[in-house]
């Protein structure tokens, strides 16, 4: 894809000790105080760019109209920390570990498309790992890796599948695999988003994001072809060869030997897919083409869930309370969303009226308060 060029942050002055927000640093004596950042939809303001390794706080206050993201990356553009569907006048925390020294990047994403405000971030400090010497953060990494790699296995397989329906011309059997093919990545789609070269967008953009002059990829163009048109073309076949590229990148990257995460992008990933949900499943804007998202809704609530099962021991002691009523909010959301099923899959989205999707809009509301907290407390 085409890049736009990236707008320049600004600093704001004095550091603002926001209550409540400090999180001891596991190699540190000392605690950190919350970067705060002021997003509007022309500027993304940091407190300061300074930040040390360990456990950064960043309280983010959505000062404009749009509804705002702001992220935390390597200079290489590796997500480290997102948090998604801020709303006008909303403030959010996120979480990142940083464990080495080095220069990093900040945005702000106004409207949640385009390439956003982007400034610089400089990390000092010793190199801190909060998982080692915690055997339940420890345990709690390696489950969710262990996931995440069963997940791009399953996604390889099922795209595999997928494309060779297309190749061979299928077109009802390739619309019966789409929602299918596409529930291991709904599943882990935060990891997909935290690797560089815009891989989750060639995997997984919508129409709707598509800026002038960029390629078109991955799965939505295909779902076009397939439940609008109808028909399979040479181009389409095209898209499914280039989907199966990028999903081997994506499992490639996920068994490298220096993959890894930490116990924060775990917490923020699982929010993150149900952010996924507010943003684009529970308004219909995800698979505009073949109303197949009930099944994403689906595969994000099942990542979620995943990644706080992956965080269960650490919370069982930080928070016993917190875990249980996440659990709880889970089972609910669950429930709700079973009125849909049917046979092994889910109704069309467009017989989902206003009044229900509200109703499943409440019960995700009340998950993720409580989900929310949870990276402080994995970090603390």
């Amino acid at each position: 894809m085409t890049t736009q060029p990236f707008k320049t942050i600004r600093v704001a002055a004095p550091l603002l000790l926001i209550p409540g927000l400090l999180v001891a640093c596991a190699d540190k004596a000392d605690t950190s105080e919350a970067i705060t950042v002021a997003a509007t939809d022309t500027a993304c303001e940091l407190s300061t760019t300074d930040a040390t390794t360990g456990t950064n706080t960043f309280t983010i206050t959505n000062n404009g109209s749009k509804v705002n993201e702001f992220y935390v990356l390597t200079e290489a553009g590796r997500i480290l920390g997102e948090v998604e569907n801020i709303g006008p006048g909303a403030t959010r925390n996120l979480v990142v570990e940083i464990q080495e020294a080095g220069s990093y990047l900040t945005q702000c994403k106004p409207g949640m498309v385009g390439e956003g405000i982007q400034g610089p971030l400089k990390v000092t400090g010793d190199s801190v790992n909060l998982a080692e010497g915690d055997a339940a953060l420890s345990e709690a990494v390696d489950r969710y890796l262990d996931y995440v790699r069963s997940q791009t296995k399953a996604l390889q397989s099922q795209v595999d599948e997928f494309t060779a329906a297309i190749d061979s011309g299928d077109v009802e059997t390739a619309k019966k695999l789409y929602p299918i093919a596409r529930t291991p990545y709904e599943r882990i789609e935060p990891v997909a988003e935290s690797f560089p070269d815009d891989l989750d967008p060639r995997i997984d953009l919508r129409e709707a994001d598509v800026a002038d002059g960029d390629d078109w990829t991955g799965f939505h163009p295909i779902e076009k072809d397939l439940f609008t048109k109808g028909k399979i073309t040479d181009e389409t076949k095209k898209l499914a060869e280039q989907l199966k590229k990028d999903v081997a990148e994506l499992v490639d990257g996920v068994n490298a030997d220096d993959y890894s995460v930490t116990p924060a992008q775990i917490a923020s990933g699982a929010q993150g897919l149900l952010d996924e949900i507010a943003t684009s499943k529970i308004t219909g804007e995800e698979d505009i083409f073949s109303h197949t998202d009930l099944y994403d809704f689906q595969a994000n609530l099942d990542g979620s869930k995943a990644a706080i099962a992956s965080l269960e021991k650490p919370l069982q002691e930080r928070d016993k309370d917190l875990l249980e009523e996440i659990n709880k909010r889970f089972d609910a959301v669950q429930k709700l969303l079973d009125k849909y099923r049917e046979g092994d899959g889910f109704i069309s989205y467009e017989k989902v009226n206003e009044s229900q999707r509200k109703e499943l809009s409440v019960a995700l509301d009340q998950l993720t308060e409580k989900v929310s907290a949870v990276q402080e407390k994995v970090t603390s």
